[in-house]
C-alpha cells in the first residue's frame, strides 16, 4: 500500500529528503481545460484572442512560466528546482473550449510534476482573468497530470 510521502514516522508534515536520490532528467506535462463559450471563442484569430488587455494566450504563457518557476513558493513542501524548460501549447479543442498544456523539464533529484501543474493552472487563471469582461460563465473544468518521466516511475494518462 502506498504511503503519503510528506508525513514522517511521527505523523508530522515535512519535505521529503531527496539528498540520496540520483540526479536524473525529469519531464512532466499537465493540462487545464477551460470552457470559454462560443461568445469568447469567436474572438480567436491566428491562434490567440486579442483583448483590450493584450494577447490573451501569449500573456497566459508568460504568467504560466512565471508561476512554474515559483512553484516552491506556492506549494509548501515542493523543493526549489532548476527549471530547464517550460513550454506551453494553447489550442481550441472545439467551439467552446481551449486546452492549456504545460511541459516542464529539469535535471534534479525530485519530480517536476507540480511545476507543470502550477504552470497550466496559472495560465488557465490568466485566460479567465483576461476574458471575464466578456463572460462570467467561464469555467476551468479540470487540471491534471498527463505524463511524467524520470525518477522512480514513469506515468502516462490513459
Amino acid at each position: 500500500m502506498h504511503q503519503f510521502t510528506h508525513i514522517d514516522q511521527e505523523n508530522q508534515p515535512g519535505m521529503v529528503d531527496v539528498s540520496l536520490k540520483d540526479i536524473t532528467r525529469r519531464e512532466a506535462t499537465a493540462e487545464s481545460i477551460l470552457t470559454l463559450g462560443e461568445e469568447i471563442i469567436q474572438y480567436m484569430q491566428d491562434g490567440d484572442i486579442e483583448s483590450k488587455k493584450g494577447p490573451v494566450f501569449q500573456t497566459a504563457i508568460i504568467a504560466g512560466t512565471m508561476a512554474a518557476k515559483k512553484t516552491s513558493d506556492w506549494i509548501p513542501f515542493c523543493h526549489p528546482l532548476p527549471l530547464e524548460k517550460c513550454k506551453f501549447l494553447i489550442t481550441a479543442i472545439n467551439t467552446t473550449q481551449v486546452r492549456v498544456q504545460c511541459t516542464c523539464l529539469t535535471s534534479a533529484r525530485t519530480g517536476i510534476e507540480m511545476e507543470a501543474l502550477t504552470g497550466a493552472s496559472a495560465a488557465a487563471l490568466t485566460i479567465y482573468d483576461m476574458c471575464k469582461a466578456v463572460s462570467k460563465s467561464i469555467t476551468i473544468d479540470h487540471t491534471r497530470l498527463l505524463s511524467k518521466t524520470g525518477g522512480k516511475s514513469d506515468f502516462e494518462q490513459e
